[in-house]
Parts: structure tokens; C-alpha cells; sequence
């Protein structure tokens, strides 16, 4: 086995430290959804207060460079509407739908669609493993929304949480980029701000419920006041997060992250039982360990790409040429 290289190290500590940050999120935002936020609401305040946080240290890394805003303009605003505000948005509503550790677990079927978008873009063709693994995250999707035992499935969260996979694969594949010089701090930021703005002036327009409670928030066992987990999910799931998960994307590559974020539904599960007391049924972790093991396999089947030295400047092992 190949030595994880410095960049390698730096890479999967970020993803771990993303993977964690971001878990918090549902938790905290369903627990503001249950005192009276509406899903969009949670989503801008979020997202806007990661923007203010960040925005001093994106202005000083573009010191003499703003011309790098302008020929990304395109690029960051996609990412806003797709990686952030959208796939945000569609993650929220469907834990106000179903529990968050249900939801998580079909968002995070995204390292699937990241494998099926390179095959298509790329013609990366998939391998037999790779087929394995996405049937056994099929199956495990099945047992994850118990429709085997019959139970009750919430169809508008299920969508719902679909969309926020597709904005999970879009985070991934959109993160990895890194061809105009663009500081991973500035593209979180840009991001955050017209993510932000974008869905307070929906709520403004009428477009989505927009709407806030000073009230506190009840946890299993405690309560909080309003601001406490507002801020939390700004600074830490968000401006953290976001910062940490580019950073891990550009050393990792799009399959590699997509592959190690999947802790992210380990640690969702663990905040939302101690924060929630929601505790996952048999069936569900079962339905949790197929999926993991599918998306696994997705990742074993996936052909590694190894530069020499002299190639490696800013290219590092697992991520494809190109």
C-alpha cells in the first residue's frame, strides 16, 4: 500500500472534521423547525451567517486578484443554487417530514450519482463491484424506508429527500474543481452569500414559507434559546463545514470525498439521538449498513489513479487526470 502523502492526511482530516460539522446540521435545523422556523428560513440564516463569517477571509485571499470573481461568476452561482441552497433547502424539508436519520441516509446515495455522472461525462465506465454496490444501496434504501414491514412512508420527504441527493452529488462534483486558482474559501463564500440571498428573496416573494420564532428550542432533555442553535448552524455547520468539505474535495477528489462524507450519516445519527431521542429501528441500521456497504464497494470498484513525482504538483493519488 501506497504512504498517504501530506496533501492525502490533509485531505481525510478535513472530510472527517466536514463529515461532522455537517452532521449537525439536521438535528439542530429540525429542532428550530419544531419551535416554529420554516424549512427556508432555517436554510438563509444559515447560510447567510456562514457568508458574513467567511467573507473577511475571502476578501483578503482575492487581495489583488478580483478578477477571479468575474470569471467565476457563472461557476459560483450554480454551485450556490445547486451545492448549497438547494440541496439545503430539499434536506430540511425532508426531515421536517421524516426522521434525520432516514433522510440522510437517501441523500447520502449521492457518491452512486457522482460514479454515474462521471460515467456519463467522462465515460469513467463502472465496474461489476461498482454494480454491486449500487443494488446494495437500492436494497438498503428499501429496508432504510422500512417498505418491506409495510410501514407508513412519507412520500413528499422521500422526494424531497432525493432532491437533496442530487444536490449532494453536485456539492461533490462541483467542489473537486479547481481550474481558475479559486480559493475553496472564496467559492464557500460567494456560495453562501447568493445561496442566502436567493432563498430570503424567495421567502420575501412568497415564493417558500418564510418564517422565524424567538421561541426556545426543545431538545430531548434540555432547552436552548433561539440564537444558540441559530449560530451553530451557521458557524459551525456551515462556515466550518463548507470550508472543510472543499478542502477535503480538492485533496481527495469528488469519489474519494463522496466515499469518506459517509460518516457524516454515522454522526447525524448520533446527534440526532442525543439531541432528539430519535433511535433508529433494526431494519433502518441494517437498511444503513447495506447502503454504506454498497457505496463502499461503489468506491473498490472504481479504478485508482496513481501519478508519479514529477506529475505531482497539485494533482494527488485517487483523483482522476483530466
Amino acid at each position: 500500500m501506497m504512504p498517504l502523502t501530506h496533501d492525502m492526511r490533509t485531505g481525510w482530516g478535513s472530510a472527517l472534521l466536514a463529515a461532522a460539522t455537517f452532521g449537525l446540521s439536521g438535528p439542530l435545523a429540525k429542532g428550530l423547525m419544531d419551535a416554529g422556523w420554516s424549512s427556508a428560513a432555517a436554510v438563509a440564516v444559515r447560510v447567510l451567517l456562514a457568508a458574513v463569517v467567511l467573507a473577511p477571509i475571502a476578501a483578503r485571499q482575492l487581495r489583488g486578484r478580483w478578477t477571479l470573481l468575474r470569471r467565476n461568476a457563472s461557476f459560483i452561482t450554480v454551485y450556490a443554487m445547486l451545492a448549497i441552497a438547494g440541496c439545503q433547502l430539499a434536506y430540511f424539508n425532508a426531515v421536517a417530514h421524516m426522521e434525520v436519520g432516514v433522510a440522510l441516509l437517501i441523500e447520502f446515495t449521492a457518491p452512486i450519482a457522482v460514479v454515474g455522472w462521471l460515467w456519463l461525462s467522462k465515460g469513467q465506465r463502472p465496474t461489476r463491484l461498482t454494480v454491486l454496490g449500487a443494488g446494495l444501496g437500492v436494497v438498503g434504501l428499501l429496508l432504510v424506508l422500512e417498505v418491506t414491514s409495510g410501514a407508513r412512508v412519507s412520500l413528499v420527504g422521500v422526494l424531497w429527500a432525493l432532491g437533496a441527493m442530487v444536490g449532494a452529488a453536485a456539492y461533490f462534483v462541483l467542489s473537486a474543481r479547481e481550474d481558475d486558482a479559486l480559493p475553496g474559501t472564496v467559492l464557500a463564500a460567494g456560495g453562501l452569500l447568493i445561496g442566502g440571498i436567493a432563498l430570503l428573496l424567495a421567502g420575501l416573494a412568497g415564493i417558500v414559507p418564510f418564517t422565524v420564532s424567538t421561541a426556545p428550542v426543545t431538545f430531548s432533555g434540555f432547552t436552548a434559546p433561539w440564537w444558540l442553535p441559530v449560530l451553530a448552524l451557521g458557524v459551525v455547520t456551515a462556515a466550518l463545514a463548507y470550508v472543510a468539505g472543499i478542502a477535503a474535495t480538492r485533496r481527495l477528489g469528488s469519489r474519494l470525498a463522496s466515499f469518506v462524507a459517509l460518516n457524516e450519516v454515522l454522526m447525524a445519527l448520533v446527534f440526532a439521538w442525543l439531541l432528539l431521542g430519535e433511535v433508529p429501528r433494526t431494519s433502518q441500521l441494517l437498511g444503513g449498513a447495506l447502503i454504506l456497504a454498497g457505496v463502499v464497494a461503489v468506491r473498490l470498484g472504481e479504478p485508482v489513479v496513481v501519478v508519479d513525482e514529477a506529475q505531482d504538483a497539485g494533482v494527488q493519488l485517487g483523483r482522476p487526470l483530466g
